[in-house]
This record gives structure tokens, sequence and C-alpha cells, in this order.
């Protein structure tokens, strides 16, 4: 798999037994990355829904994809980096080892959700900041990634 300077995958460990499970997402100590929280937001997709490609000038952002199956593609759109133009793709299943995963700012991200619902949750360093935001069309010519090929 290629990998994007700065983008980590953390591993997460559930604890399950005839109640249920318990799995912690995230740790704010020294292996956070941002040194503020600014927002934890829960977005619900339904399966078929592509949504890409969404960036931020600013904001560095953790996800967390808590049910359903997805494709999740992360491409460095940031020129001064030593991984500009690289494609990461993450597949995140009911069935698979449960991760979240981290990316920086000028990183864009999108998803395509192939079996939902899905229930995503994701925390922010800044609130919500429209003039942050920046967007470009799935099917982008530089980026060049195909959304409807088999997954993993």
């Amino acid at each position: 798999m290629e990998t994007i300077d700065g983008v980590i995958i953390k591993d997460l460990v559930t604890h399950q037994d005839e109640r249920g499970f318990f799995r912690e997402m995230l740790r704010m100590n020294e292996d956070f990355p941002v040194s503020h929280v600014g927002q934890l937001s829960h977005s619900m997709v339904n399966a078929g829904i592509l949504k890409a490609w969404h960036y931020h000038h600013k904001q560095s952002q953790w996800n967390y994809v808590a049910c359903g199956d997805v494709m999740v593609a992360l491409y460095d759109y940031r020129r001064s980096s030593s991984t500009f133009g690289h494609v990461m793709e993450l597949h995140f299943g009911e069935k698979s080892q449960p991760k979240a995963y981290f990316f920086p700012a000028g990183v864009l991200h999108g998803y395509k959700c192939l079996k939902g619902p899905m229930h995503i949750f994701y925390m922010t360093s800044g609130i919500y900041d429209l003039s942050d935001e920046g967007r470009l069309p799935h099917d982008h010519a530089e980026i060049r990634y195909d959304w409807g090929k088999a997954c993993p």
C-alpha cells in the first residue's frame, strides 16, 4: 500500500464479552498529532453513496468507521510534501480489524459506502469553517482515482 506523509492508521483494541464490547477510539496524549480538538461529528451514509474530494487548508482530522463497509481514498494535495500526488486506499468493514485514521491538512479525502448504512465519527482540530474547506469533483483529472474498481 502506498503511504502519505503524516497519515496515521491506528489499530483499535476491542474488549468483548457476553454483555457486548468496549472499544477505545482515541486518547488525547503524546501520540495525538494535534494540540486542539475543535469538533466531534457523526455522519450516516447510505450504501452506494460517494463523497469525494474534500480537503481542509488548516484543519486535520481523525476518522473512525463504526459500522458499514467503506472504501476510503486519500490523496496528498500538498505541493510541498514528499508524498505529493500519492494515493492511499483503505478498506473498512464490519468484518475487518477496527481502525481509526488520521490525515493532516491538505490531504484530500473521500469515501464510497459499499454496504450501509455506514456510520463514521470524525474529530477535527478546528470547528466548522467554510473558508477552510476545499472541494474537487470525484473524477478530477489530476487525481485519476477509479471509484468503481473492485474492493479488497
